[in-house]
């Protein structure tokens, strides 16, 4: 007799997995069919906007299933998804997840779900539901793949479109904790399976969040009179397609490549693959997460706040009048 089962779909299994990750402080009121989040805060917004964005991990996962580490790519999962909402100047609100996998290991998908229970304590967001598909025939049994959905709010006179940024204006950079997750079909391309073990611990240190940061940085210069015109989050693309999106027409970014120490697996990437440095700019951060373009009179203020959240900030550009989406300096 054929059953469910017995076609590779463990219900049982996916129901035990489910009630082992549940997280009663962050779990909708009633055991139903979709996740609730009480909005009853938004009367103390004058015109609330919701901003929403969806995201994976990318290949990035083919290296934690090779090297068996699988506790740091939910951190990835969410900041994502937080970072790239926050560059509106918004506040995330909730998460949710979607797991797809061949076969459901409980040991293995918990360590998943510990690194976004704690990505989301980092984004000061709560994680509300999720989908764990149990897909055999589409995914090898080991395999496993990720996709975040995230909804923020921010009010309409808030919000940061790079709508105000202006010639003479200052580029700050952000550091990055290493990769993060973006480029890693060319690093498996570049480096061997035992280079890839070797680096492994650079290779999967988690992608920094910064939401509590830029949001804390955001209310004390507003404060002040001052504003943040422009945050871009440095993932695919990078320099040459992310940063530059949030410019108005006829403006360009200058960027000056010796304002920051360009982490080591970078010039390891490059060396191995012989690289061409046009293409690592396209490609990966380069040490830097985020920029944030402000006004060159708040630069210093700006600089300095970063720094109190322990994260590096460099000035590392400006805005100039220019054909050219971006330069780069030596």
């Amino acid at each position: 007799m054929v059953t469910y089962r017995k076609a590779g779909v463990d219900v049982r299994k996916a129901e035990i997995f489910v009630k082992k990750i549940k997280d009663k402080s962050t779990a909708s009121p009633f055991s139903s069919f979709a996740s609730l989040f009480d909005v009853s805060f938004l009367r103390k917004y004058r015109h609330p906007l919701l901003i929403s964005s969806s995201d994976g991990v990318g290949t990035k996962l083919k290296i934690a299933q090779a090297l068996g580490i699988h506790n740091t790519v939910g951190v990835d999962l969410v900041a994502m998804n937080v970072n790239d909402i926050v560059c509106l100047g918004a506040k995330p609100l909730f998460f949710l997840d979607y797991i797809a996998c061949g076969r459901i290991k409980v040991n293995v998908l918990s360590e998943v779900v510990k690194g976004i229970k704690k990505g989301v304590r980092e984004a000061d967001c709560v994680l509300i539901g999720g989908e764990t598909a149990e897909m055999p025939g589409m995914y090898d049994k080991d395999e496993y793949d990720l996709a975040g959905f995230c909804v923020g709010i921010v009010d309409k006179h808030k919000l940061i479109d790079g709508s105000k940024i202006k010639e003479g204006d200052t580029i700050i950079g952000l550091a990055s904790s290493g990769i993060h997750s973006n480029g890693y079909s060319l690093v498996r391309k570049v480096l061997t399976n035992r280079e890839i073990a070797k680096y492994g611990r650079q290779l999967l240190k988690p992608t920094r969040i910064y939401v509590k940061s830029i949001l804390s940085v955001l209310d004390t210069i507003t404060n002040k009179r001052g504003t943040i015109k422009g945050i871009a989050h440095i993932t695919g693309g990078a320099f040459y397609s992310k940063a530059t999106k949030i410019l108005p027409k006829g403006l360009g970014m200058v960027i000056r490549k010796k304002s920051w120490s360009v982490p080591s697996i970078f010039s390891i990437i490059q060396n191995k693959g012989k690289i061409k440095e046009k293409e690592m700019y396209s490609v990966f951060n380069m040490g830097i997460g985020m920029i944030v373009v402000v006004g060159p009179d708040i630069a210093d203020s700006v600089l300095s706040l970063f720094s109190s959240f322990k994260i590096n900030a460099y000035n590392i550009g400006y805005i100039a009048r220019s054909n050219s989406k971006i330069i780069f300096e030596d």
